[in-house]
């Protein structure tokens, strides 16, 4: 069993539509750059979307992510003076930061288990949920369709306080990240909404995923410009642990 990790963060850039080329370079280079920094474990570099479909059409070509495992709070602490920390602050607009702790951990991501074996625990903050899959190529056009109703229903979700999609290609590599005021919240719409609860029974039997995960975790800390994250007027700073925004 490993053991879950102290520190994960979530960055987000978003940049301008200028800057597009330096964006998509940056995409190609750093990737293996994030990777190589002190103390990280497990690093990935994501374009984002609305969250309302996962083709091209959905994808948002001035909001970029990196989702880094740490191995302490200290190593984390240098990213904004690394190579890949200052690249992206260079061509940003705004950003914000996310600090994390892993709650639960279910699947796979890229043949390993980065978020460890966490050991959950009560949450009275805000918790984060992430989802990530590989689909199978013959299975994505049922997948697509099945979407809508779930991103319709996210949408009006009592509790929710940011959304938008993640993923490592434009097509084929998805996610989503939902950022909810409470474990409660989450819990009722992932097991009782209607749609979503029929969407999870469908996917043993439809075969999307070559690979999946699902991992949950506090909110910590939001640093930063929370426009950036799409997060809700009514998610104001004493929402989340150390007040910061």
């Amino acid at each position: 069993m490993s053991a879950a990790p102290e520190l994960v963060t979530l960055h987000v850039w978003r940049t301008s539509r200028g800057t597009l080329p330096r964006a998509l370079t940056r995409m190609a280079v750093d990737p293996r750059r994030l990777r190589a920094l002190p103390g990280v474990r497990f690093g990935k570099l994501l374009g984002t979307g609305t969250g309302t479909g996962f083709g091209p059409g959905d994808a948002d070509l001035t909001r970029w992510a990196a989702l880094t495992v740490w191995d302490s709070p200290a190593a984390a602490a240098d990213f904004d003076d690394s190579s890949v920390g200052r690249a992206w602050a260079r061509i940003a607009r705004a950003q914000a930061r996310v600090d994390l702790r892993p709650l639960t951990s279910r699947g796979e991501w890229s043949g390993q288990r980065p978020f460890g074996e966490p050991s959950g625990g009560r949450v009275t903050s805000p918790v984060l949920a992430l989802t990530r899959a590989r689909l199978r190529v013959r299975r994505a056009t049922t997948f697509w369709r099945a979407v809508p109703p779930v991103a319709a229903a996210l949408r009006d979700a009592p509790g929710l306080l940011a959304r938008f999609g993640v993923g490592e290609a434009p097509l084929g590599w998805q996610g989503t990240v939902s950022v909810w005021r409470d474990p409660t919240d989450l819990v009722a719409f992932a097991y009782r909404h209607p749609e979503h609860r029929a969407a999870i029974m469908r996917t043993p039997t439809a075969g999307w995923y070559a690979e999946e995960l699902f991992a949950r975790f506090e909110v910590r800390d939001v640093i930063g410009d929370r426009t950036v994250l799409g997060w809700a007027t009514d998610g104001g700073p004493a929402t989340v642990k150390g007040g910061r925004a």
